[in-house]
């Protein structure tokens, strides 16, 4: 399960990158700059998240099921969250209407915020 996290933060903590260069330089004069800064939250969160997979791979403060859970809120948050985000922020540069997918943007918060809790639920619970 550890090489797993660690290799999904890495790849997270690659595309980040590459999709904060693109939007920097590729997108910064195709949309608009509300668009552009929604785009870069998506960025941030999907980088945030790969630095906290990272820990989570890392460290042993948690059982093989409990990573389990947290990492799949991590990463359906991610994928839900920032890539809806992506499509959403570039929607006029496409002829398809990534509007109809706006519904799994909050979604994704959603299982952002469950992997918190999920983390903080332990650490209230075992860490003294």
């Amino acid at each position: 399960m550890n090489r797993t996290i660690l290799l999904t933060a890495i790849f997270f903590g690659v595309l980040s990158v590459v999709f904060g260069a693109f939007g920097a330089h590729g997108l910064k004069n195709m949309i608009s700059e509300s668009s552009l800064d929604s785009y870069q939250t998506g960025v941030t969160y999907q980088m945030y998240h790969a630095l906290v997979l990272l820990w989570l791979g890392s460290t042993a403060l948690f059982t093989v099921a409990q990573k389990r859970w947290i990492f799949y809120c991590f990463t359906f948050g991610v994928l839900f969250f920032s890539f809806s985000i992506y499509l959403l922020a570039t929607n006029d540069l496409t002829s398809v209407n990534f509007k109809t997918i706006a519904f799994i943007t909050p979604l994704g918060g959603g299982l952002l915020i469950s992997g918190w809790l999920l983390i903080g639920h332990r650490v209230l619970k075992y860490v003294s």
